[in-house]
């Protein structure tokens, strides 16, 4: 079995906090980014009170959409973390190299869109993972499966809503390149589960074409998974 490497380019030049593996620039665009922070400065919040009774708001445009995509990653981020934590019963040594795997390249995602949005980032999410058992494969593998498929259905649906500006290109572009790794993720998890199962009818349509949903639909299960919910009501819908 082969297992999924991690990139090994150039830094993130202004994350320098992150853990190592997710200041790699891992999507081959230098600087990545730093471009997309300076980008973002000049887009004013669209609400202070990112608290409220809906949750926290992650705000309009495409500071939102950035916000939308960093909330599932630190969502996906901290699930593989706790299953690397607390491995389940009898986990072999394949599969726990290649979850690592896919844990770091999480890790990498929801520390590069953190950088990129600066002071407009959302705050960090508390996970809620009520009676799932991570000590159970079965459990384990089909969230992940949930979350793998939600994620690319979820950048799908929202490469659209990007706006059609020098900026919102340069922003569709890595969604691009990000969503075809959740989907290499997807397409392992599945496997793991049910071999040849990586691209079957539940995901693919009749035209050979992944599916898609709206943030408002991904929200409704990934807020299933949070103990302060988020809200995507100022998101653009066209």
């Amino acid at each position: 079995m082969t297992r999924i490497k991690s990139g090994n380019g150039p830094l993130l030049s202004n994350v320098h906090n992150a853990n190592p593996v997710s200041r790699r620039n891992f999507l081959g665009y230098a600087g990545g980014a730093a471009v997309l922070a300076v980008a973002l400065s000049a887009c004013d919040k669209d609400d202070d009170d990112n608290n409220n009774d809906d949750g926290i708001n992650l705000g309009s445009g495409d500071v939102g959409i950035l916000n939308y995509a960093y909330a599932l990653e630190q969502l996906e981020a901290a699930f593989y973390s706790k299953v690397l934590e607390t491995p389940y019963t009898s986990m072999p040594a394949a599969e726990s190299a290649l979850l690592k795997d896919i844990r770091d390249h999480e890790i990498a995602h929801r520390e590069f869109f953190k950088a990129a949005l600066g002071s407009g980032a959302i705050q960090a999410l508390t996970p809620n993972w009520g009676s799932l058992d991570f000590t159970k494969r079965d459990q384990v593998l089909a969230t992940a499966k949930a979350f793998e498929d939600l994620g690319v259905a979820a950048y799908n649906g929202a490469g659209k809503l990007i706006s059609t500006t020098t900026n919102g290109k340069a922003y569709l572009t890595l969604a691009g390149k990000i969503v075809s790794v959740e989907a290499r993720h997807a397409a392992y998890i599945r496997d793991l589960i049910s071999n040849g199962t990586f691209a079957d009818d539940s995901v693919i349509d009749m035209n050979g074409l992944d599916k898609a949903l709206a943030p408002t639909e991904v929200l409704m299960t990934a807020n299933t998974f949070l103990t302060t919910k988020v809200s995507g009501r100022n998101l653009p819908t066209s």
